[in-house]
């Protein structure tokens, strides 16, 4: 019986997250937060390369009229650039939590960036959900999270999905006009025979894919909240996942190895077939 993955990059991360699409470079970025380092795999020629990095880092997102990314990093948001390297802090969010450090984002289509923190240990609810507006203002926007992760925004830009993998949940906003966010309710609470929603990205046609750290899954959902299809992986700590490539018909998925080293996969990025197209990345605008 034919597999539903591959093997897209055997590089086996301690805490592979953040996997970002870049259309300026055709290439798929993704981050190591443990090591800390971020990793780029050329969708041109599969070249790989990659980059330390000074601190834990969650992710990257690309900017729209500037080179280069911006950064969330254990002590904030951060301007970087690859050729030549350079790190540039921007603000920190929690100078009150010194052991939070920021978890996974996304832009939304109005430019912004929206992302979460966590404490580093898992030992507090200290966690919480911040908006970087295009003049580098930050603002806090849900609070209470054990350990953030996948902000994602439906294709209609009506609503925006936050999970909490601590407890389990995915919430759902709305989204209004404005930008704001209001009305959170549950929208899908995981079974312990699941594993926990980490990482996430929205399809085109509205469904939710989540990956299941300790699930060893992506799972998709209907916008009704619905299980609609599932792609076993051979990892079980799978953390997100990522729309890909010129027609946004393959998806790349992250992994980690840590706690489960005896996996021989465990870490490594899988390419799987959704069957489905995603959205275009938004890009920052400041």
């Amino acid at each position: 019986m034919p597999r539903d993955y591959e093997v897209a990059c055997d590089i086996r991360c301690r805490l592979g997250e953040g996997p970002l699409w870049s259309r300026r470079d055709n290439a798929v970025y993704w981050v190591d937060i443990l090591a800390p380092a971020l990793h780029r795999l050329s969708l041109v020629n599969g070249a790989i390369s990659s980059w330390p990095m000074p601190e834990k880092i969650g992710w990257v997102v690309e900017r729209r009229e500037r080179p280069g990314f911006i950064a969330g990093l254990q002590s904030g948001f951060a301007e970087l650039t690859l050729e030549p390297f350079a790190c540039r802090a921007i603000i920190d969010p929690e100078p009150h939590y010194p052991d939070n450090r920021m978890n996974d984002a996304k832009v939304d289509h109005l430019g912004r960036i929206w992302a979460g923190t966590m404490d580093c240990d898992i030992r507090t609810e200290s966690g919480s959900l911040y908006c970087l507006d295009r003049d580098f203002e930050v603002t806090k926007r849900d609070s209470g999270y054990m350990v953030t992760n996948g902000p994602a925004f439906s294709p209609a830009c009506d609503c925006l999905y936050h999970s909490d993998t601590g407890r389990g949940v995915v919430y759902r906003f709305e989204l209004t006009p404005e930008g704001n966010i209001r009305d959170r309710e549950t929208f899908i609470r995981f079974p312990k025979e699941w594993g926990y929603p980490d990482g996430m990205t929205v399809d085109a046609d509205g469904g939710l894919w989540i990956a299941h750290w300790g699930g060893g899954r992506m799972s998709r959902f209907t916008p009704d909240g619905k299980l609609d299809r599932d792609v076993r992986l051979p990892a079980s700590q799978i953390t997100s996942c990522v729309f890909a490539g010129e027609k946004l018909d393959r998806m790349f998925v992250t992994s980690a190895a840590v706690e489960r080293e005896q996996e021989t996969l465990a870490g490594c990025l899988f390419e799987i077939g959704p069957g489905t197209t995603g959205l275009a990345p938004n890009l920052f605008d400041g």
